[in-house]
This record gives C-alpha cells, structure tokens and sequence, in this order.
C-alpha cells in the first residue's frame, strides 16, 4: 500500500482498503488483523481502535466488495433495454468477476446478506433494486421478483462456484455449457409469469 500510515490518521476506510489489497495479492486466507495491520505499516492493537475483531473485518470487507460489484453489474447494463441481453450480461458480469477477482468473490458470497441487519440492508434493497431493472421488461409482481432472483443467482453462483471448485472436465467446453444455461434461464424466466 505504500509508505505506513500514521496511527492517529488511520481510518476504517484505509484499514478496508489495506484488507482488499491483501485479499486481491494473497487470497482469502490474508484477510486478518495480523496481516492487514503489517499491509498498512502499523501494530495491529492499533486496527482494533477501528474494527473490533477479525470477524468485523471480514464483515466490511465482504460489504465492501459487494457494493463495488453491485456497481459493476448497474454499470454492464446501462443502456440495455432487451430481456435477453439484460439477463445475458448479468450472467456474464458475474462469472467475469468470479474469474478475474476470485478471493473477493469468495469473501462476498462467504457472507449471508440478511436485510434484517442494519448493515446488510442497503446492500440487499440494491441488489432487489437492481434486479428489478434487470427484470422490468417482465413486469414482475415483487414475489415474482424475488422467485425470478433465486432462481438466477443459484444458477450463476452455482455454476461459478462448481466451476471454481474445478469439478466440470467434461467436454464440451465451460463457455459453451454457461451460454446453455443462461439460454435456458431466459425460457425458463417466462414459466414464472404462468
């Protein structure tokens, strides 16, 4: 991260940073106090005026990375009006970010959202708003929403994480197989309507 922050000038905001920064180079298993603490030039007691445990951290952290791909999804699909290419993009925005930021992307989805906690509400009210932006040219119901969402997510999340976790060698391709299923998503998106 460079030169070493002076303690008194630290904040949550560089301690979140730093943790990313750590995450990105090392993966997932960097993101500790003890790490994080040596990745800003300072001891770690003084992290702990900012964060309370390495849970806490691991919780901002995870926040944070979904807000930045929550931005990265609204901005693939400015400008897109059709119902296949909205769903077509959202597919391929989250797997692109699965493959190209790994750890993050294992640190996000590590983390249940739940909109009953305070700080995972605004997160969870974005990505319903998102998806509704997505989903508009369906004219949804909210429960519609919410039906066509799960059944979206367990799809790309699914398929990234057995993907991830090296467990399709079959022929034909990856690459061919995820066009397959987003294809049959967009079929089966109609079935929620009836």
């Amino acid at each position: 991260m460079g030169r070493p922050i002076k303690e008194k000038s630290l904040t949550q905001r560089d301690i979140i940073e730093a943790a990313i920064v750590c995450v990105e180079t090392e993966g997932e298993t960097a993101l500790g106090v003890n790490r994080v603490a040596r990745e800003l030039g300072i001891t770690p007691p003084s992290i702990y005026k900012h964060v309370e445990s390495g849970a806490a951290l691991r919780r901002l952290v995870a926040l944070e990375i979904w807000r930045r791909f929550l931005t990265l999804c609204c901005q693939s699909i400015e400008g897109i009006s059709d119902a296949s290419a909205l769903l077509k993009t959202v597919a391929h925005t989250a797997r692109n970010f699965a493959r190209s930021q790994p750890a993050l992307y294992r640190v996000m989805t590590a983390m249940p959202l739940k909109p009953t906690e305070p700080d995972c509400a605004p997160i969870v009210k974005r990505i319903v708003t998102f998806y509704q932006r997505v989903l508009q040219p369906y004219n949804f119901t909210e429960s519609e929403t919410i039906h066509a969402m799960r059944m979206l997510n367990a799809a790309f999340y699914g398929f990234v994480a057995t993907e991830q976790a090296g467990l399709l060698t079959l022929e034909p391709s990856t690459e061919e197989s995820y066009e397959v299923i987003i294809n049959a998503l967009i079929q089966a998106i109609q079935y929620i309507r009836q």
